[in-house]
Order: structure tokens, then C-alpha cells, then sequence
């Protein structure tokens, strides 16, 4: 019988952000707490820029596009963003979206199925993504399950399950 396997991966989905972006900044435009303040959200190539004119309405740009990353079944694990920067007259916000299993990562997530997995599981580390594999369909079922229970600072999806 061959090995079955599955992928994991993190990844974002790009039209999903998209559309939070835009769901965010039409909000931001229409509330009335954010009238004359200079808030704004929007693209600046792969990352995300906030711009208000304090501190504070920056913040609260950003609670309006996590909310709406929420609502669009995207992690805030996958939202890295960084503290309010003071730019001229206004408030600055850089945000990047994480995609892909860096290295350091993806040997603590095959360190734990290696440690409390079960024995028969083989993981291997493929760029950005991670490919674990096994005779058994039900050992690899109970490796989705102990890293779903573990909180680790990515968000995963198990992919190519076969």
C-alpha cells in the first residue's frame, strides 16, 4: 500500500484580503467618527498602509480591516502589523499579510509531530510548505489534530490530502 500525505501550508488568500481591504475603506469613508481625520487604508504594493491624522484613529482604521479580515475566514495570525509612526502631520500604519512557513517555523512544527506524533509519520520540509506522510490514514488524521491543538504564531491549513 503507498504512503498517503497531506501539505502544510500558510497562505493567504490574496482576493479575500482584497476584499476586506476595500469592505475597511469603505467603511472608514462612511463613518462618521472618522469625518476630516485623514484616515485611509489601502494597498502600497504587497503591504497594507494605514494613515490618520493621530494616533489613536490610526488604531482604530486597523480594528475596522481586522474586523473584516475576521469576517472574510482570514486569521489575524496571518496580519503582522506594526505601531503607529509619526510621518509629517500624520499617523502611519505598515502592514504585511504572511504567506509561506518560514524556516524556523517549519522545523518547530516538524520537531512536534517528530516528538509527540506517532512513529510512523515522516515530515519534509519543501520551501515553504511542509509535506508529512505515512503508511497510516488515521496517523496522519491524529497529526492535523495535535497541531490544530497546539497555538503556534501561524495560521496552517492542511492541503493535498491523499
Amino acid at each position: 500500500m503507498a504512503d498517503s500525505s497531506f501539505d502544510i501550508v500558510s497562505k493567504v488568500d490574496r482576493q479575500e484580503a482584497d476584499n476586506a481591504l476595500n469592505q475597511a475603506s469603505k467603511e472608514v469613508e462612511q463613518r462618521y467618527d472618522f469625518k476630516g481625520t485623514g484616515a485611509e487604508i489601502a494597498w502600497s504594493g504587497e503591504d497594507i498602509v494605514i494613515k490618520a491624522n493621530s494616533e489613536e484613529r490610526a488604531k482604530a482604521v486597523l480594528d475596522v480591516f481586522q474586523t473584516k479580515l475576521i469576517k472574510r475566514g482570514i486569521s489575524l495570525k496571518s496580519l503582522e502589523a506594526g505601531e503607529p509612526q509619526a510621518s509629517g502631520k500624520e499617523y502611519r500604519i505598515g502592514c504585511k499579510l504572511k504567506n509561506g512557513i518560514d524556516s524556523d517555523n517549519a522545523k518547530k512544527i516538524s520537531k512536534i509531530i517528530r516528538d509527540e506524533g506517532p512513529k510512523s509519520i515522516k515530515s519534509q520540509i519543501q520551501g515553504d510548505e511542509l509535506r508529512v506522510s505515512s503508511k497510516s490514514r488515521d496517523d496522519l488524521q491524529s497529526v492535523i489534530a495535535l497541531l490544530k491543538g497546539k497555538d503556534l504564531e501561524l495560521d496552517l491549513q492542511f492541503v493535498n490530502y491523499r
